[in-house]
C-alpha cells in the first residue's frame, strides 16, 4: 500500500509534467509506459523463479521495494527527459523484481485455511493506495500551487517507509526439509510439474484478461456520454472505491467455499458490467457500470491468487506468480490494443460487447474445468 501511495502520487502527474513542463510528446509518453509495465511483466518471471531457486523470497521482495524507493528522488531532481526515462524505467524492474517473490511470501506465510483472505487483504491495500496516491498528488498540487517537484519529493517519504515495514516487520518462514528449493525453476521439467490444475488456472485466468481490458476505456466512456472532463478521474475513484472494499470480503468467503464457484461469479458480474457499459446512454447507467467493473475485480483478483497458491508446489510459487502475471501483462496488452480498434471502426457497444463475448468463452471454460480444479 505505502509503495503504491509513492508511486500513484507520481505517475498521477508524469504525463502531464513530460508534456507541459518537459515539452514531450503524447506519443513518447505512450511508448515510456508500455516499455515500462513490459519490462514489469518480464521481470516478475525470473524474480519469481530466482526467490524458488534461493529459496528466499523475503530480500529478493525487499531489493525490488529498495530500487523502486531509490528511483523516487531522481523524479524531483531530473535536469532532463531521459533521467526520468531512466527512473521510470527502473522503478518498473523493482516492481517486476518485488511482484512474484512477494505474492510467493504471502502465499508461504498465510495459513492454508485463511489464504483467501490474505490475498484479498493484499489486493485491498493494494487498491487503497491505488486511489490514495492520486487522491494526494491532486491535494498537494492545490496546496503547492502546482509545484511539481515539491509533490515529487512528498512521493519519496511512503515509498522509504515500504522498505523499513518488509525489513523489519516482515519474517520469511524457515523452509521445511520436504519442500526444499527448486534446482532449475523455468525447466520444462519444472514447469510440467506445476500440474494441470495449476495450468487450467491460468488457462482460465489468461482468457478472461482478455476480457477485462484497460480501465482507460472506461474513462472514454464515461466522457463519450457526457461526463464533463475534470470529473473524468471520479471513474477510476468509484472503481478502485468498489475493487478495495469488495477485495477482503469476498477473499475471507473463498476460504469458506469453492474458490472457482466465485471466479465465475466474477465473470458473472464482468458480462453484467460489460453489457451495462454497451448499452449505457446517460453519466448514471455508465457509473453503474463502472462499480460493477470495481466488484467484478474484487470477485476476482485476489481469488486467483489464492487458486495459483493452491494448485502450485510450494517449492515453486515463485516461478508460478511469475508465468501467471507475464501472461496476464501480455494477455492485457493484446486485449487493450483489440478494444482500441474495435472503439475506433466499430463504436463503444462493440467494444463491450466483445468483451461480454469473451467473458462467456472463459466462463465455459470454468464450467468444462470444474471438475478438474480444487473446490475451495
Amino acid at each position: 500500500m505505502l509503495m503504491d501511495v509513492s508511486s500513484e502520487m507520481i505517475h498521477a502527474l508524469l504525463p502531464v509534467y513530460l508534456v507541459t513542463v518537459l515539452g514531450t510528446s503524447a506519443l513518447a509518453v505512450g511508448v515510456i509506459e508500455g516499455v515500462a509495465e513490459a519490462t514489469a511483466s518480464i521481470m516478475k518471471v525470473f524474480s519469481g523463479a530466482l526467490s524458488d531457486r534461493l529459496g528466499q523470497r523475503k530480500w529478493l521482495a525487499a531489493f525490488g521495494y529498495g530500487l523502486a524507493a531509490a528511483t523516487k528522488p531522481i523524479f524531483p531532481l531530473a535536469p532532463s527527459v531521459g533521467w526520468l526515462v531512466a527512473a521510470r524505467f527502473i522503478d518498473r524492474i523493482g516492481k517486476g523484481i518485488r511482484g512474484a517473490p512477494r505474492d510467493a511470501l504471502v502465499a508461504d506465510i498465510a495459513p492454508s485455511h485463511l489464504r483467501g483472505a490474505s490475498f484479498g487483504l493484499r489486493q485491498s491495500l493494494d487498491t487503497v493506495g491505488a486511489f490514495l496516491g492520486p487522491g494526494l498528488a491532486i491535494a498537494l498540487m492545490w496546496l503547492t500551487a502546482n509545484h511539481f517537484q515539491a509533490v515529487f519529493w512528498i512521493a519519496v517519504v511512503p515509498a522509504v517507509l515500504s522498505v523499513v515495514v518488509i525489513v523489519l516487520l516482515v519474517d520469511e518462514p524457515s523452509r521445511h526439509a520436504a519442500t526444499g528449493t527448486a534446482r532449475i525453476p523455468l525447466s520444462g521439467a519444472a514447469l510440467r510439474s506445476l500440474g494441470t490444475a495449476y495450468w487450467i488456472t491460468v488457462a482460465i485466468s489468461t482468457v478472461f484478461t482478455l476480457a477485462r481490458f484497460s480501465e482507460a476505456f472506461l474513462i472514454l466512456r464515461a466522457q463519450a456520454v457526457g461526463l464533463p472532463i475534470f470529473l473524468v478521474p471520479l471513474v477510476l475513484v468509484l472503481m478502485n472505491i468498489v475493487y478495495a472494499l469488495t477485495s477482503y470480503p469476498i477473499g475471507v468467503l473463498s476460504d469458506r467455499m469453492s474458490r472457482i464457484d466465485l471466479l465465475a461469479l466474477g465473470l458473472v458480474v464482468l458480462i453484467a458490467a460489460d453489457l451495462v457499459l454497451g448499452l449505457a446512454t446517460g453519466i448514471a447507467g455508465v457509473a453503474c457500470g463502472v462499480a460493477l467493473w470495481g466488484l467484478h475485480m474484487g470477485c476476482t483478483q485476489g481469488v486467483v491468487s489464492a487458486m495459483i497458491a493452491d494448485t502450485a508446489p510450494a517449492e515453486l510459487r515463485g516461478t508460478a506468480f511469475g508465468v501467471v502475471n507475464l501472461l496476464g501483462g501480455v494477455m492485457l496488452l493484446v486485449a487493450s490494443i483489440l478494444a482500441g480498434l474495435l472503439w475506433d471502426r466499430a463504436g463503444a457497444q462493440a467494444t463491450f460487447l466483445a468483451g461480454a463475448g469473451f467473458s462467456v468463452v472463459a466462463l465455459a471454460g470454468i464450467a468444462l474445468a470444474y471438475i478438474r480444479l480444487p473446490h475451495r
